[in-house]
């Protein structure tokens, strides 16, 4: 499962609004691709389509879809928002990943 914080919830339904997106109906995509400068980089879409190999969840009224490769790496992380004068943006706090970057955009596991 993928938790979502208050702070994230807030700002995903910004979004999504933004673009066009129907936070009741449509799905936060969460995913996992090689590269960065730890080896994986996290991705985070949009998206109204569910595919037969996509996990379905739903934590804080944010509805999530995760490929199956990506949930191997991504089992119990936390999606969180850190805005302000030195905010990062959104936040994986993914207990899985063994070494992160200082951006935090990428982990090894």
């Amino acid at each position: 499962m993928i938790q979502v914080s208050e702070t994230a919830k807030k700002r995903v339904v910004n979004l999504m609004e933004e673009e066009g997106f129907d936070a009741t109906k449509d799905y936060v995509r969460v995913g996992v691709k090689s590269g960065g400068c730890s080896g994986l980089s996290y991705e985070l879409n949009f998206d109204n389509k569910v595919d037969d190999s996509d996990k379905v969840f739903e934590d804080n009224d944010v509805r999530i879809i995760v490929d199956k490769k990506s949930f191997l790496y991504l089992v119990g992380t936390i999606l969180e928002y850190s805005g302000g004068l030195n905010g990062k943006g959104f936040v994986f706090n993914n207990p899985n990943a063994q070494r992160t970057c200082g951006c935090g955009e990428s982990f090894s596991l």
